[in-house]
């Protein structure tokens, strides 16, 4: 059984940083990429950031640019989010999802795997 679990969440003060893991179980993921999103209360679920298969090609929202890093170490089977100058509009349940390809997309329907999600809340 496939099973993604995310960890690192927590509250944090405007201009703070988080590093978030998501490991994944259950079958490895060496050849797919890898993404996060976020939902905040009310709001759809949102692109964040996205890494191809191999690491080398990554994809942001704009509205972390610059901010966020995302990473994977292929021979763990995690995905990790770095998360510097958070924003309290950067507030929400953050996912991590497998992508059914090799190339880092940014539609929800590209992924076919979640996790369960961690709560990151930045205060101001």
């Amino acid at each position: 059984q496939v099973q993604l679990v995310e960890s690192g969440g927590g509250l944090v003060q405007a201009g703070g940083s988080l590093r978030l893991s998501c490991a994944a179980t259950g079958r490895t993921f060496t050849m797919n990429a890898m993404g996060w999103f976020r939902q905040a209360p009310g709001k759809e679920r949102e692109f964040v950031a996205a890494i191809n298969w191999i690491g080398v090609s990554t994809l942001y929202a704009d509205s972390v640019k610059g901010r966020f890093t995302i990473s994977r170490d292929n021979a763990k089977n995690t995905v990790h989010l770095q998360m510097n100058s958070l924003k309290p509009e950067d507030t929400a349940v953050y996912y991590c999802a497998v992508d059914k390809g090799m190339v880092s997309h940014s539609t929800k329907a590209s992924y076919d795997y979640w996790g369960q999600g961690t709560q990151v809340t930045v205060s101001s």
